[in-house]
């Protein structure tokens, strides 16, 4: 089957490929740089065509394994948006709307429902906690506990934790923005292994809904991203820009943010000796730094004497600080999560006043949210499309499964479906882009038949509860307030209701019901 006039070669992980521990020294040869139209076809990440699908024969890995250009398709259109600002909230600060949270939602009202989310600590989120710590203990271990590990059961703990979590959490604002900054800091799981446990726990949960310095601090002093962007490799005049220039272009300033190629050179020698060592730790080398003087973005950096040691390491310190002092990180940050939040083009004045706070508070991502979600803000505001996973995570919370083992939904759900967890291979992330997402609408069909159809095994849905009234039109509103927060547009009410009419009802019918709401147009949008 010919799935695009451009098409690539598949490329498998090599299953047996030796991962470099951290303190053995790099092979420099394996770090050349990799042929464009090779790189290109690695961005066209697990774009799987109609009938790969379909086929329930492929396993998680087989699946995973095949790269392809995304076909070219239409844009979908957009539905109209409902007018309730305090529904939009929950829709666009939980991974789903349910009848649980928008209960909590109108009993607290706006402003008491957003600050509720946003102090995570308060919530109690022990049921989620306790089933992620007895079936996913070893993301509590130190490096040298996770690097003993088998890789591919560490992985797979790693990636089904944050896929219960995000769905079944009771700090959903949180795991919100635990997907964001892990784009936002993208770290391609293959290349870094048991590290990525680590960032994931110190760096992106630890900091999540803090302050975006801290953050930042923490990603530059990860193991996992020294690794993944070839830090570790750079030492002297023996120089890799790679973390150096997106720390600029993805993690701060953004790529019209006002820097320069010797800035990137600049910044590079600065972050010089950088490294890591043991399983996990980082490590300043003053061995590998250049103490030579710099200037990043028109500040000066005295050079230093290669006596002064551990000294060194305030060259990258200070780079941290010119970056987020500098406006233009204010503006980008605050744009990236305009469109996270609230509407892929953000307005002007918006990005302006959430930049302003950035500034003001020291990058407080909670005070930079409080600006973002108003009920203004929340009705002129268009729908957003939803990633595969994102529409995982909002199909699970409405069907309300009964999970003992959730890794058949992680692991090949996901990679079917074109966005496996931690397997995005540029340092970009996911792209938050309606354009990207647009084809494949299938697969989702077919993840919707497939979970509702769940009637044994590690996950059950049971569509009983919805069968409460026991006539079409009070099945259809049941599916209506479970999956669309009582805002299902009445054609598809319609659709729905004239299924259930067709025979007689039976639960066979009911899941099938369920499938064509959640296959809907309405429901791929939030």
């Amino acid at each position: 089957m010919s799935i695009s006039s451009e098409e690539s070669k598949p490329v498998a992980p090599d299953e047996h490929a030796e991962f470099r521990a951290p303190d053995e020294p790099p092979d420099a040869s394996a770090h050349d740089a990799e042929p464009a139209d090779l790189k290109a076809t690695r961005r066209q990440l697990f774009r799987l065509g109609g009938a790969l699908a379909a086929a329930t024969l492929l396993t998680a890995r087989n699946a995973s394994a095949q790269r392809v250009v995304r076909p070219h398709t239409t844009r979908p259109k957009s539905p109209p948006a409902p007018g309730d600002s305090l529904v939009r909230l929950v829709r666009r600060i939980t991974n789903g709307v349910t009848e649980e949270e928008l209960s909590r939602a109108r009993s607290m009202g706006f402003k008491r429902y957003l600050e509720y989310h946003l102090n995570p600590a308060a919530i109690d989120d022990h049921e989620v906690e306790t089933f992620v710590s007895t079936n996913y203990p070893a993301l509590t271990l130190d490096g040298l506990g996770l690097y003993q590990l088998d890789r591919k059961i560490l992985e797979n703990q790693l990636v089904e934790a944050t896929l219960y979590r995000a769905a079944f959490s009771q700090r959903q604002l949180y795991e919100r923005m635990v997907h964001f900054w892990s784009d936002h800091f993208t770290i391609y799981y293959p290349k870094v292994q048991y590290l990525k446990v680590i960032d994931d726990r110190e760096v992106i949960r630890k900091h999540a809904l803090g302050k975006f310095p801290d953050m930042l601090r923490a990603s530059a002093h990860s193991p996992a991203m020294l690794e993944y962007l070839d830090n570790t490799r750079s030492r002297g005049r023996n120089v890799n820009q790679n973390y150096a220039r997106e720390l600029m272009e993805l993690h701060t300033l953004g790529v019209d943010g006002g820097y320069t190629q010797t800035d990137v050179e600049e910044v590079t020698r600065c972050l010089t000796g950088w490294t890591i060592q043991g399983r996990g730790n980082f490590r300043f080398d003053p061995a590998g730094h250049d103490f030579t003087a710099k200037t990043v973005l028109g500040t000066a950096i005295p050079a230093m004497s290669p006596s002064a040691g551990e000294q060194g390491i305030q060259d990258g310190e200070t780079v941290l600080n010119i970056l987020l002092a500098h406006p233009s990180t204010a503006k980008f940050i605050s744009t990236k999560m305009i469109r996270w939040l609230l509407q892929y083009d953000p307005p002007a004045a918006l990005v302006e006043k959430v930049a302003a706070t950035f500034t003001r508070t020291g990058g407080d991502i909670p005070s930079m949210i409080r600006n973002i979600m108003t009920p203004a803000n929340l009705l002129a505001a268009p729908a957003k499309y939803r990633q595969p996973y994102q529409l995982v995570l909002a199909a699970l919370r409405a069907t309300q499964p009964k999970v003992t083992r959730i890794a058949g939904i992680a692991t090949r759900q996901l990679s079917v479906l074109g966005q496996p967890l931690f397997y995005w291979e540029d340092p970009d992330g996911y792209p938050d882009n309606v354009d990207w997402w647009a084809g494949l609408i299938l697969q989702r069909w077919n993840f919707a038949s497939y979970l509702t159809s769940l009637t044994a095994g590690d996950v059950v849905v049971d569509v009983t509860p919805l069968m409460k009234v026991n006539t079409a039109a009070g099945i259809t509103e049941a599916i209506n307030q479970r999956a669309f927060g009582g805002e299902m547009p009445a054609s598809l009410k319609q659709h729905v209701s004239a299924h259930l009419t067709a025979v007689p009802i039976t639960t066979t019918r009911v899941r099938e019901a369920f499938a064509l709401a959640l296959s809907s147009t309405s429901f791929q949008w939030f």
